[in-house]
């Protein structure tokens, strides 16, 4: 055996000492086994005779505390190992990093650098610029310098791992860990210890052996409070206390309840009330001796908690604080001359004194945001809400609220806050990145102008002018590679008007001012220059919105108002040609010319969001987002003829004309849940569902108002919105037989829409290493499909009967750049049972049944199998 290892450590040096090195792409076992010698090399050679790797720890014989929670309490982590063998390429990626990895070189660089930038700051001392630049130069290099002397060079951080080696003392501290949080979870006589597995290669795995025992649960809780009013107000809010008689006792919950008494008193005048009043918990498990611990073990034992709030030292109970002046100051404004400035100072509103600072400011609009009223109890929930609802105007840069003690126990109130820029001016260029085969990458800019405080009612107006050009391919009935290359333009501009109020000619708006009501105006209007179609829309809307919570948001949207209008290209050839292809798509089933109608479409929408996700944090979170539109309800009030009339639609019989309307109901529902498992890895969970029905003259729903499914942010085994509807399949002349390449892919023309829309997915998300950016990867299993609610084609409408079997399954992995501020994301997804193989092949071979379409993946295939793999990318996590 050491002859074996002496051999695989002299092909580690060998590979090491070079730079390159090419393998053959057919030797993957020969990679395969080289990187299993390569990774043992370092347990022979490099550790030392008592070292050993941790690659592995595990948690047994916990029934009740789960093992995530003791797993969180160990520091060290092992060196990550492949699909669970005692293979570690991360590990060999450092050791072969290290090879040729100097710190003593590194520092004495850093010096150097360190010594030259001062000689050279010398000389430059005179010249600002000069030294400006010469700084910002050293600070780039001594900054990658030290990283590369703290973490090592960039093969050791990006894809290396450092050893992580074995210490018995640490896993004496962490089996002692456990016990203790055993302990403050209920069980008191729990017991903990460890097992270590030497494997091979002198590598080692850590088994925590868990006792939990007996709990202990509440048998009563009892509170011993020496104020009369603090007791009172405590003993009425027992019912959302977080210790209950019957539930295990847990050390954190009564933290909580500490937490929430303080929480309670201070929103009834208690300002200086703090948990320190409340000492260390009084444990009592043989308070009666008919109920003495018993000598067996048994599965449930009673104790008995006591609370103490003690009075301060020589009080006999607590301070109560009211609330005294409150003053809210404005930052002076510069631009106003001193005897404006005091015209427009001062203002007193309710008793509140507001210093405007010479800015023409609605002091009734600051004083609905303000919660904190003079001769009222001081509240701390008061106090936050205050600076939440300064900060949610979006028109402050900073907002500071302090309280000065005065006499008599009253708190002088001071809001201070700093106006932003009245007027700004954002510019912004980026790229457009289209469907697969819908086009290629072009470049957009966007220009806003916004100005604040327009009226003087912190309102916000914002306009903005984009413009967007990209190489398209027409809509030609011909081969990708013959397609000839167009280019289109877009122009758009919008323009919204924000009031920090709702907007209502009743006095039931003033009921939403404790939830930062906004209503917002917007107007836009958006052209498509292309050389098949001209495509405009004008749109107008107007939408409440409030939140009742910061996890809780409704949206109104009281009106919305679309105008689409459709022609012909800036090519004759092409747009004639175009409108062929929409007119020969409609024969085939596509629903596509709904979008190419002049129409309008009017709707009213209720939205209601649920989130309690926050970026950036690995926690339990939901996700719920309901809508309820409904489109052409105030045409209900005409009659048909009257509507046709006024749209200037012919008869049934007539050709279209005028103004198409729609009349349409629209459910959506979208549900997320994410669960972590460990520090960086998630597993998140989605199901979307929605059902559209019209109920116009001709059932129509606007082409935008339909469900698809297919995409990155949907079932990605299949291209964007081409999946479905049910159990459809494509077809090009005979709709009995599909559209099929030679190599057994269907041929997707044009994009699927339904009436009715379920999906699910489920993604295991975990960060793989550091690149540049953090790189995590996916694994996913989406499900899914859309319905029509008519019989157009068949199989494409939803029956409860034949649903359920034709539901999409999609599997694949992902690949996440994570550089903080926006996410990059590439998704490869391949179909698992695809519900439109079950088609007849030609007549004399009659039927095929090839729903389960995941045995025909191959590599040797990626894209051009009968299961090819469907690359998406996007912008941020699918959901």
């Amino acid at each position: 055996m050491k002859k074996i290892d002496g051999v695989r450590c002299m092909m580690y040096d060998w590979l090491a000492g070079r730079t390159l090195c090419i393998l053959h792409h057919k030797s993957v076992v020969i990679v395969c086994m080289l990187t299993v010698a390569l990774s043992g090399c370092l347990s022979s050679k490099k550790l030392q005779g008592d070292q050993y790797l941790l690659t592995a720890q595990t948690v047994k014989g916990n029934r009740t505390v789960t093992r995530e929670q003791l797993e969180s309490l160990i520091p060290q982590r092992p060196n990550r190992r492949t699909l669970g063998l005692p293979i570690t390429p991360p590990l060999w990626f450092y050791q072969l990093g290290l090879h040729s990895y100097n710190r003593e070189a590194v520092l004495r660089e850093l010096q150097a650098k360190t010594n030259e930038f001062e000689q050279q700051s010398q000389q430059l001392a005179n010249q600002p610029k000069a030294l400006k630049k010469l700084n910002r130069r050293f600070s780039r290099q001594a900054k990658k310098l030290r990283l590369k002397a703290e973490e090592g060079n960039w093969l050791m951080r990006n894809l290396g791992e450092p050893p992580s080696y074995f210490a018995e003392r640490d896993a004496q501290t962490n089996a002692a860990k456990m016990q203790k949080y055993l302990s403050d979870k209920g069980f008191f006589h729990a017991r903990t210890a460890y097992k270590l597995d030497t494997l091979r290669r002198r590598q080692i795995r850590v088994n925590y052996l868990i006792t939990e025992n007996a709990g202990f649960y509440l048998r009563t809780v009892r509170y011993e409070i020496d104020d009369p009013r603090v007791d009172s107000l405590v003993r009425s809010s027992l019912n959302v206390s977080k210790l209950k008689s019957g539930d295990r006792f847990d050390l954190d919950n009564i933290s909580g309840e500490k937490v929430r008494i303080e929480s309670l008193l201070r929103d009834q005048g208690y300002y200086t009330f703090s948990r320190q009043y409340i000492p260390v918990t009084d444990l009592d498990t043989t308070r009666r001796s008919t109920e003495r611990l018993p000598t067996v073990d048994t599965l449930r034992r009673n104790i008995d908690v006591y609370l103490r709030i003690l009075n301060p030292p020589g009080q006999s109970a607590h301070p109560i604080y009211r609330i005294g002046d409150v003053e809210v100051r404005i930052s002076p404004d510069e631009q106003q001359s001193p005897v404006v400035s005091t015209e427009l100072d001062t203002v007193k509103r309710n008793g509140i004194t507001y210093l405007l600072g010479g800015r023409n400011i609605s002091s009734r609009i600051l004083d609905s945001k303000i919660r904190i009223r003079p001769g009222e109890l001081y509240s701390q929930t008061n106090y936050r809400e205050t600076q939440r609802s300064l900060f949610l105007l979006n028109q402050f840069k900073f907002v500071n609220l302090n309280f000065i003690d005065t006499t008599n126990r009253r708190l002088r109130a001071l809001v201070t806050a700093t106006p932003l820029d009245k007027y700004e001016a954002t510019a912004e260029s980026g790229v457009t990145v289209l469907y697969q085969g819908q086009g290629y990458p072009g470049g957009f800019g966007n220009l806003t102008f916004r100005v604040r405080n327009l009226f003087g009612g912190l309102e916000t107006f914002e306009t903005s002018i984009r413009y967007g050009f990209e190489a398209q391919t027409g809509f030609l009935p011909k081969a990708i590679s013959e397609r000839q290359v167009y280019s289109s333009q877009e122009l758009g501009i919008s323009s919204s008007l924000i009031f920090p109020q709702i907007i209502f000619p009743s006095r039931l708006r003033f009921l939403f001012n404790t939830y930062n009501p906004r209503t917002q105006l917007s107007i836009s209007y958006n052209n498509s220059f292309r050389p098949d179609f001209r495509r405009s829309l004008l749109r107008a809307s107007m939408a409440y919105n409030w939140q009742i919570s910061p996890t809780k948001q409704f949206n109104f949207l009281i009106a919305d108002i679309n105008l689409i209008n459709a022609g012909a290209g800036t090519d004759s050839l092409v747009s004639s040609s175009f409108y062929e292809q929409v007119d020969s798509l409609f024969r085939l089933g596509s629903t596509i010319y709904l979008g190419f109608r002049r129409s309008f479409a009017s709707s009213v929408s209720l939205a209601y969001t649920y989130n309690t996700n926050t970026v950036g944090q690995n926690r339990r979170a939901n996700f719920l987002r309901t809508v309820v539109e409904s489109g052409g309800t105030t045409l209900n009030f005409f009659s048909e003829q009257q509507l046709r009339q006024f749209f200037s639609l012919r008869d049934e019989n007539g050709q279209q004309a005028g103004l198409q309307y729609y009349k349409y109901l629209r459910l959506n529902v979208d549900y997320r849940h994410y669960y972590p498992i460990r520090s960086r890895t998630t597993l998140a969970f989605r199901v979307n569902t929605g059902l559209v029905y019209g109920y116009g003259p001709t059932n129509g729903v606007p082409y935008e108002k339909l469900f698809f499914a297919g995409g990155s942010n949907s079932v990605r085994a299949w291209l964007p919105r081409r999946l479905g509807p049910g159990a459809a399949f494509p077809f090009s002349s005979n709709p009995n037989f599909p559209d099929v390449t030679q190599s057994g892919q269907f041929v997707y023309l044009f994009e699927q829409p339904g009436n009715i829309l379920l999906e699910g997915s489920a993604e295991l998300r975990g960060r793989l290493f550091h690149l540049f950016a953090d790189v995590n990867g996916a694994i996913f299993v989406d499900a899914g499909n859309v319905w029509t609610l008519n019989n157009s084609r068949p199989g494409s409408v939803f029956r409860l009967n034949t649903f359920v079997p034709q539901i999409a399954v999609g599997t694949g992995v992902g690949l996440r750049f994570d550089f903080s501020f926006f996410v990059v994301r590439f998704d490869g997804g391949i179909k698992v049972w695809d519900p439109a193989r079950q088609y007849l092949n030609d007549i004399k071979d009659g039927g095929r049944d090839e729903r389960f379409i995941l045995p025909k993946f191959s590599l040797k295939q990626l894209s051009s199998g009968p299961n090819p793999l469907v690359i998406n990318f996007g912008i941020g996590y699918p959901f």
